[in-house]
């Protein structure tokens, strides 16, 4: 028999209160909390989910609840002791673009967080604030462990200011992390925080276009170069694009989205995305099966505002294999 699979998902719970574009009120335990249910149903009985989190003493029940009918979740990596969580606020004022506030600073995930658990065949990390992550904890792992280290780049280009505001920022010191990274996925808006130019004349362009591909192709490169190995861009409704080496020369791959009739809550969905990469790379280390879960994650999150949007392993595949045969 195969050894069970042991999957850490590293980051902030948040407490969060959400505002749909349709004027519903969502309140719950967020980011990753989706991931850790997702990988849950997924594995079952064939492994664990590990969630590794600072979390206020107040939470700490509830978080406790959120989880307590996924029996193969273990909850010994969220630590209370320092009393310093997440709550975040966030308005959507349609169904991708959103207003946020962060009222609470989680203490970062440091080594001694992670280091009981690096038998982890993979490390998923999706920060949401460039402060949640220590890079010191990234290089522990690539000294440690052989587990693929998974990193959403929604928190290095995410920062907070002093009323709790949360404003995109540039990955200024992206080099210093990239080659402890494995696995690096990130949506459009994000890689051009990422592609930032020497110097710019009077004003700084607008990150905020859609159809802005064009530096796309000169940042895989870059990326892969550093250390990376699998580069995943996410383009919203219309699938990924992901990026690797072969014989030396980038490949880039088209995966496609799975439709959804209608979205009730796009709140999760990068970290749904992030869970389904884990499952890909642990169970079969293919980058682009692990892709297509990645989209079916992300989909299945926006189809309602509870966790049965999740499914099995089997009703997971049966969703591939429909879209992707």
């Amino acid at each position: 028999m195969s050894k069970p699979l042991k999957i850490v998902v590293a980051g902030p719970i948040p407490r969060d209160t959400i505002s749909t574009y349709e004027n519903d009120i969502i309140m719950r335990y967020g980011c990753v909390t989706h991931p850790v249910i997702a990988l849950s149903k997924l594995l079952a009985d064939e492994g664990s989910v590990v969630p590794v989190t600072n979390i206020h003493q107040k939470d700490e029940a509830g978080i406790a609840e959120e989880f307590a009918t996924f029996t193969n979740v273990s909850l010994e990596g969220i630590n209370s002791k320092e009393d310093r969580g997440t709550v975040i606020l966030l308005d959507f004022k349609d169904q991708n673009n959103r207003e946020e506030k962060q009222l609470a600073c989680m203490n970062p995930i440091r080594p001694k967080h992670i280091k009981q658990h690096l038998d982890a065949d993979a490390f998923v990390f999706v920060p949401i604030t460039d402060f949640e992550i220590s890079l010191s904890t990234l290089k522990h792992i690539k000294k440690h462990s052989k587990g693929k280290i998974i990193f959403d780049a929604h928190g290095a280009t995410t920062a907070m200011d002093v009323k709790g505001h949360r404003h995109r920022k540039f990955w200024v010191d992206r080099d210093e992390w990239l080659p402890y990274i494995d696995v690096l996925k990130m949506n459009l808006e994000e890689s051009q925080c990422m592609s930032f130019a020497r110097e710019y004349e009077h004003e700084i362009p607008s990150i905020y276009d859609e159809n802005a591909t064009e530096h796309l192709d000169d940042l895989a490169e870059h990326v892969l170069k550093k250390g990376v190995s699998y580069f995943y861009v996410t383009m919203d409704s219309r699938g990924c694009i992901l990026y690797h080496m072969q014989d030396g020369k980038v490949k880039k791959d088209w995966i496609p989205s799975v439709k959804v009739d209608k979205v009730v809550d796009t709140t999760g969905c990068g970290d749904s995305f992030a869970g389904g990469l884990a499952y890909g790379f642990a169970k079969y280390n293919d980058p682009v099966r692990a892709g297509q879960y990645a989209n079916i994650l992300g989909a299945r999150r926006t189809q309602g505002k509870g966790w049965d949007v999740f499914k099995t392993a089997e009703e997971t595949e049966a969703i591939r294999e429909q879209h992707y045969s």
